[in-house]
C-alpha cells in the first residue's frame, strides 16, 4: 500500500476501535437491534438524495447491504443480547480476516503469499490469547452467532472487491437502504414490538444519541467508506488484516472510557496480534529484503596525502 492508503487504514481502525465504546453509550437507552436499524437510517437519509449511485449494479448493492449491514450487525447484536461479552465479540468478529482471505482466494483467485498467511495466523493466535479469559464463560449460541457475523462481513468484503463501487462512500450510503427493514422486524420480534421501540425512542438520552451519531457517521459512513475504497484498490489479503488492530485500539478506548485495565494475558495477546498483523502487511518482507540486500556504501576518494 502507498503511504496515503496506509494512513487511511490507520484512521479507520482508530475510529472502529472507539466504535465499541460509542455502541455501549448508544445502547444505554436503545435496544441493540433498534439501535442498529436507526444507525443505517441515519447513514442512508438524507444522503441518498445527494450522493450518486455506486455504479456497481443493483444486486451487488443489495448483497452488500445484507451481508455487511443486516446480517453482520443483526447476528452480532443478537449474540450480544443473548450473552456474548462485548470484549470477546470484538475479538471474534475479527476472524473475518481469515474468512475474507479464504473466500477471496476461492472466488477471486487472489492467493496470499506465505508471509501474509503466517501473519494472519499469528494475529489470530494473539486474539485467541486475549480471548482466553472470556472463552470459558462464553455461551455457545451467542459465540456461533458472532462467528456468523464475521463470515457475513467477509462475504461483504469480497463482494466489494469483485464489484468496485464508484466510491466507497457511495456504496455505504446506498447499501444502507437495505438493513433497516430486516433489523426493525428482528427488533419488533425480539425486543418487545413497535410500542416498545417507540417508547425507547421517546426516552432516548443525549448520551445515547451521541453514541448513535458516532457509529452512524464515524464508523459507518467514514469507516466503511474508506474500507470499501481500500478494498477496491488492493487485494483482500492486503486490507483485511488491518481489522485485527481494532480490538487492541478498543481495549485502549475502554480503559480511557471506564478505567477497564487490560490483564497481563490481554497485553501479551495484543503484542502477538500486532506482530502478526505487521507481518501480514509486509513489514517482515521489507526487513528481510534490507538484510539480504544491504545498501552499498558510496565510494569516496581519500584526501591526497600531504
Amino acid at each position: 500500500m502507498p503511504r496515503r492508503d496506509v494512513g487511511l487504514a490507520v484512521l479507520v481502525i482508530l475510529v472502529w476501535g472507539v466504535n465499541f465504546v460509542a455502541a455501549k453509550m448508544a445502547m444505554e437507552t436503545l435496544p441493540p437491534l433498534l439501535m442498529a436499524a436507526l444507525r443505517f437510517v441515519l447513514v442512508a437519509l438524507p444522503a441518498v438524495f445527494v450522493i450518486a449511485r455506486p455504479r456497481m449494479g443493483f444486486w451487488p448493492v443489495l448483497a452488500s447491504g445484507l451481508t455487511m449491514g443486516a446480517l453482520q450487525f443483526g447476528l452480532l447484536y443478537v449474540g450480544m443480547m443473548l450473552g456474548m461479552p462485548a470484549g470477546l465479540a470484538s475479538l471474534v468478529l475479527q476472524v473475518q480476516t481469515l474468512f475474507t482471505v479464504v473466500i477471496a482466494a476461492t472466488v477471486l483467485r487472489e492467493r496470499p503469499n506465505r508471509m501474509q498467511v503466517a501473519g494472519i495466523v499469528i494475529g489470530l493466535v494473539g486474539m485467541a490469547v486475549v480471548g482466553a479469559q472470556y472463552l470459558a464463560a462464553a455461551p455457545v449460541l451467542p459465540f456461533l452467532l458472532t462467528v456468523g457475523a464475521a463470515l457475513s462481513w467477509a462475504f461483504g468484503n469480497v463482494i466489494t472487491r469483485r464489484h468496485p463501487p464508484r466510491t466507497g462512500f457511495s456504496l455505504v450510503v446506498w447499501s444502507a437502504l437495505v438493513p433497516p427493514v430486516p433489523l426493525l422486524l428482528a427488533s419488533f420480534w425480539l425486543e418487545g414490538g413497535p410500542a416498545s421501540a417507540l417508547a425507547a425512542i421517546q426516552h432516548v438520552s443525549l448520551r445515547s444519541l451521541g453514541g448513535l451519531a458516532f457509529i452512524a457517521y464515524g464508523a459507518s459512513m467514514f469507516g466503511y467508506g474508506i474500507w470499501n475504497l481500500l478494498l477496491s484498490r488492493h487485494s483482500a489479503a492486503s486490507v483485511a488484516p488491518w481489522s485485527m488492530f481494532v480490538p487492541v485500539i478498543g481495549a485502549g478506548a475502554a480503559w480511557l472510557y471506564d478505567g477497564e485495565l487490560p490483564t497481563p494475558l490481554g497485553i501479551l495477546g495484543a503484542a502477538i496480534t500486532v506482530t502478526g498483523v505487521l507481518l501480514a502487511l509486509g513489514v517482515g518482507n521489507r526487513v528481510l529484503r534490507r538484510r539480504a540486500n544491504p545498501p552499498v556504501p558510496t565510494p569516496h576518494s581519500e584526501p591526497p596525502g600531504l
